[in-house]
C-alpha cells in the first residue's frame, strides 16, 4: 500500500474515534441531565409530599390545640364558677359563724350573769343558813340553860314541898291511925248487921 493511503487511513480512523468519543460524551451528558431532571422531579415530589404531610400535621395540631384551648377555657370557666360558688359558700359560712359566735358570746355572757347571780344568792343563802344555825345553837344553849335552871328550881320546890308534906303527915299520923281504926270498926259492924263477914279485913297501916 502506498504511504499516502496509509496516512489517509490513519487520519480517517482517528477522526472516527474522535467522533465516537464525542458522541459517547454527549450521550453521557444527556443521560446525566435526564437523571438530574428525574432526581429533581422526585425530590420535588418528595418535598410536596412532605409539605402535604407537614400541612396535615399542622392542621391536626391546630385542631388539637383548638380543642385543648376550648377544654382549657371550659375548665377555666368551670373553675371560675366553682371558685365563685366556693367563695359564696365560704362567705356565707363566715357570716353564719360570726353570727353563731356572737350569739354564743351573748349566751355565755347571760349564763355568766346568771351564774354570778346564783353564786351571790347561794352565798347569801349560806350566810343566812349559817346565821340561822348560830341563832338556833344560841337559842338551844339558852334554852338548855333555862331548862337546867327550871329543873333545879322545880327540884328545889318539889323537895321543899315533899319535906313540908312529910312534916304534916308526921304531925297528923297519930290522929290518922285513930280515925282509921274507928272507921274500920264501924264498917265491920255495918257488915255484920247485913249478915256479912269482914273476912281478913284489917285496918290500913299507912307507911310513912
Amino acid at each position: 500500500m502506498p504511504l499516502k493511503n496509509k496516512e489517509k487511513g490513519k487520519k480517517s480512523g482517528a477522526q472516527k474515534k474522535k467522533n465516537w468519543g464525542a458522541d459517547v460524551e454527549a450521550e453521557s451528558r444527556h443521560r446525566l441531565v435526564v437523571l438530574e431532571k428525574e432526581l429533581l422531579r422526585d425530590h420535588l415530589a418528595l418535598q410536596r409530599d412532605e409539605a402535604r404531610r407537614a400541612k396535615a400535621s399542622e392542621d391536626q395540631l391546630k385542631q388539637r390545640l383548638q380543642r385543648v384551648e376550648a377544654e382549657l377555657e371550659g375548665a377555666r370557666s368551670e373553675g371560675k364558677a366553682i371558685y365563685a360558688e366556693m367563695s359564696r359558700q365560704c362567705h356565707a359560712l363566715q357570716e353564719d359563724m360570726q353570727s353563731r359566735s356572737k350569739q354564743l358570746e351573748e349566751e355565755v355572757k347571760g349564763l355568766r350573769g346568771q351564774l354570778e347571780a346564783c353564786q351571790r344568792e347561794a352565798a347569801a343563802a349560806r350566810e343566812e343558813a349559817e346565821q340561822a344555825l348560830r341563832e338556833r345553837d344560841q337559842a338551844l344553849s339558852q334554852l338548855r340553860t333555862h331548862v337546867a335552871d327550871m329543873e333545879a328550881k322545880y327540884e328545889e320546890i318539889l323537895q321543899d314541898s315533899l319535906d313540908r308534906l312529910l312534916a304534916k303527915l308526921r304531925a297528923i299520923k297519930s290522929q290518922w291511925d285513930g280515925t282509921a281504926l274507928r272507921l274500920h270498926a264501924r264498917h265491920k259492924e255495918q257488915l255484920r248487921q247485913f249478915g256479912l263477914t269482914a273476912g281478913s279485913l284489917r285496918p290500913p297501916a299507912p307507911s310513912l
